[in-house]
């Protein structure tokens, strides 16, 4: 019995020391496929003002190059099967060294005015093209080694899918809470670039094994019983159709909650962790969430998000932010479990991680690179979500006696009904749109198991929705950096600027009466007469005894043209070509034209066209840059203070506007500040009151300089107190920034405000 056992043992052991080999190499070349998508990311984020659509473009390019690895992988495996294979990839890894470590490639400095996402396409694939392609294929291909290996589990090797999701999950998890805090970018690029050479080791080890293996050939994992039936294209059809869509609600949902707040890693890896998540999950052997579970709980998940936006205002960022990801998850693993619910056997496991790659990258680009050309309304997000419940097993077409074909003619002929209304400006009133939402809420119930009608439903609701909230535009443009609208507010008395749901600026254009307003237009929004902006303008203009020059980065409506006295200069750094377009348009909105039609617009991040200026050029400069309600965080660094004062003069300051709807910022400043050897002074309101049907608000705004006498006359004013820096609160850099630090100090204020 020793004797016997002891073969048997040695076998066990080198097939434990195989599986784990071939587990850590996929583990290691899926974690650092993943983290090089943040970590580069945020290198490029700056050149593009801080776009939220800076990252929808970026997992175009990653799922693109993954498609690519996934469909080299499935070629080297059909036509240069066994020790071909593994040279042939070998090269491709080593060769991919030689942009290394990670950065930006020359030539690649300014994006152009239109154009930017194939720009921004084209810097990904020269930069990290090749090493990410070469990661790309490391999953599937050393998957297709461990089949041709002869470990008894080389039979069902989709677990070893699910290992590599983990990886990725973990590289995301880990980026934004345990490496962007703590390590410079630069010394990240190194770091990521010593586990890249590791990797080509154990992928070398991996090759080995396969290769030493006596059940190396094809034909050693044929079924045990009957042949293997060849994957159709209907079967293809449908992995695209699944994988398609959550990739693209992947997108749409990580644009919603990064617009509102800040494009950083953190909001982009956690909606990208939660859809990897999803596919650790559902490749398990035995899935924790069982999949007949989550089809039954998806459709009270679509509808209590179709509640919260309907008919809930949730004014809570962190609330909102957690419905939608939980929605997410949800929609997300009910199409993965179908797609594992239909993986064919595993010698058709190649090609069909290429068909979901593909469906990935046709989501990615209808939703990042389509929509935003076809709609100037941002329609992908609810389209998706309904799209989800389409994706539910049991869909099919009606049939006669349904009763199915009577509903979706009544939808079909109210959402012409709504539309044609909407068109001519008919609204529904309160009680009737309540009718309307109760009424198609209580048809979900009739038709909870039927995917079709039911997504038609909520398309209906949806629908109902964009009616009950559509204002007529006067302008409407929909462009890299999101949607801007230009609609009449407060009985058609104010003309309001939009980006997204965020107010940039308004103009009073009629009186009282109704009767257009003409010549210089009055001072609203947060540059009205004795507000922080006019107080900051008036101080440096009477430091000065007369007219100064001044900057402004971000434009909105050009209202700073008109704040100064006669002879003041404005000079504007903007980064959005449309925006200059609507202020200079004296049909939308008048400033530059009555107060300032020569004045200077420089198109282009800031960061990078300020640089251009000659030093010591201005008296002030004001930070007023918005995109969504987040100031982009580049603009907010130890750096970008530095560049700041040297294009002041001797005694000039700068005023930063931090104010945010969730985000505390005033610190943050005070923080760069003290590192540039400079003070900060904060306006928050007290001397005057805001008033709402006047568009007449309140901004927080922390003026720096480098000392007590450049301030003039604020520093005398009580409402302009000494911001002192919080010794506990990291500086932020170019390298470093705590997003969930300013919005936890945000929440914190909030509620200290409530309870006095």
């Amino acid at each position: 019995m020793p004797t016997s056992e002891a073969p048997q043992r040695a076998a066990v052991a080198s097939y434990g020391l195989l599986l784990l080999t071939f587990i850590a190499a996929i583990f290691v070349s899926a974690a650092l496929l993943f983290a090089v998508q943040p970590m580069f990311t945020k290198m490029v984020l700056p050149r593009l003002g801080g776009a939220a659509s800076v990252w929808s473009v970026a997992i175009v390019f990653f799922q693109t190059t993954l498609l690519a690895g996934y469909a080299y992988a499935h070629l080297l495996t059909r036509f240069q099967p066994g020790r071909s294979s593994v040279i042939i990839h070998l090269v491709v890894l080593a060769s991919a060294c030689f942009l290394l470590p990670l950065h930006i490639a020359s030539g690649w400095g300014r994006p152009p005015q239109v154009g930017e996402a194939f720009w921004l396409l084209g810097l990904f694939t020269v930069s990290i093209g090749l090493p990410f392609f070469a990661l790309s294929a490391n999953g599937p291909l050393l998957q297709a080694w461990f089949v041709r290996t002869g470990h008894p589990d080389a039979k069902d090797p989709y677990f070893l899918y699910a290992a590599s999701n983990v990886g990725s999950f973990l590289a995301l998890i880990a980026y934004p809470v345990a490496v962007e805090p703590f390590v410079r970018l630069g010394d990240q690029t190194w770091l990521w670039t010593a586990g890249y050479y590791l990797l080509i080791a154990m992928v070398a080890g991996c090759s080995l094994l396969m290769l030493r293996s006596p059940n190396r050939l094809p034909d050693a994992v044929a079924s045990d019983t009957t042949p293997a039936v060849t994957p159709s294209w209907r079967d293809a059809a449908i992995w695209v159709a699944l994988a398609a869509v959550p990739s693209g609600l992947l997108i749409a949902v990580t644009a919603h909650i990064s617009t509102d707040v800040a494009a950083v890693p953190l909001f982009w890896t956690i909606p990208l962790a939660i859809y990897l998540l999803t596919f650790v999950i559902v490749f398990q052997t035995k899935p924790f969430i069982p999949h007949w579970l989550v089809v039954a709980v998806q459709p009270a998940f679509v509808l209590f998000l179709v509640i919260a936006i309907l008919m809930i205002p949730i004014e809570s960022i962190v609330l909102q932010i957690v419905i939608h990801l939980s929605v997410f998850f949800v929609c997300a693993l009910m199409c993965h479990g179908e797609l594992a619910r239909r993986r064919p056997p595993p010698q058709f496991l190649t090609s069909y991680y290429m068909w979901i790659s593909f469906g990935g990258m046709v989501g990615g680009i209808l939703t990042g690179l389509v929509a935003p050309q076809v709609s100037s309304r941002i329609i992908e997000y609810p389209l998706l979500v309904v799209l989800t419940l389409l994706c539910r097993p049991g869909f099919t077409l009606p049939t006669r006696g349904s009763g199915q074909y009577p509903l979706l003619l009544a939808v079909a002929v109210a959402a012409l009904l709504l539309i044609g209304m909407a068109a001519v400006d008919i609204r529904l009133d309160t009680p009737l749109y309540a009718v309307a939402v109760g009424f198609l809420l209580g048809l979900t119930v009739q038709f909870w198991k039927t995917p079709l009608p039911f997504a038609a439903i909520v398309a209906m609701l949806f629908l109902v929705n964009h009616y009950n909230n559509y204002i007529t535009s006067n302008y409407l443009v929909r462009n890299f950096f999101g949607v801007l609208n230009v609609v009449e507010a407060s009985d058609d008395r104010f003309r309001v600027l939009y980006h997204g749901t965020t107010a940039q600026g308004a103009q009073r254009i009629r009186d009282y009466d109704g009767n257009l307003l003409t010549g210089r237009p009055d001072m609203v929004s947060e540059f009205h007469d004795g507000g922080g902006f006019a107080q900051v303008v008036d101080a440096m203009e009477k430091k000065a005894g007369g007219p100064i020059n001044m900057a402004v980065i971000g434009l909105g409506t050009g209202a700073l043209a008109c704040r100064g006295s006669a002879g003041t200069t404005v000079t504007f750094y903007e980064i959005d070509a449309d925006i200059a377009r609507i202020a200079r348009d004296p049909s939308l909105f008048n400033y530059i034209s009555e107060c300032a039609p020569k004045t200077q617009i420089v198109i282009g991040d800031a960061r990078l066209t300020l640089a251009d200026a000659p030093d010591g050029s201005y008296d002030l400069l004001f930070v007023d840059a918005f995109i969504g309600a987040a100031i982009p965080v580049h603009l907010l660094t130890r750096e970008a203070l530095e560049l700041y004062f040297r294009k002041l003069k001797p005694g000039g300051i700068v005023a930063m506007h931090v104010s945010n709807r969730n985000l505390e910022l005033a610190t943050v400043v005070a923080g760069i500040a003290q590192a540039n050897g400079a003070i900060v002074r904060v306006y928050d309101g007290g001397d005057i009151d805001e008033d709402v049907d006047e568009h007449r608000w309140i901004p927080t705004i922390a003026a720096v300089a480098r000392n007590e006498a450049d301030f003039g006359s604020l520093a005398k004013s009580e409402f302009w107190p000494i911001r002192e820096r919080d010794p506990h609160q990291r500086v932020w850099t170019d390298d470093y920034s705590n997003i969930v630090g300013a919005l936890l100090r945000h929440l914190r204020s909030r509620q200290v405000s409530s309870d006095e």
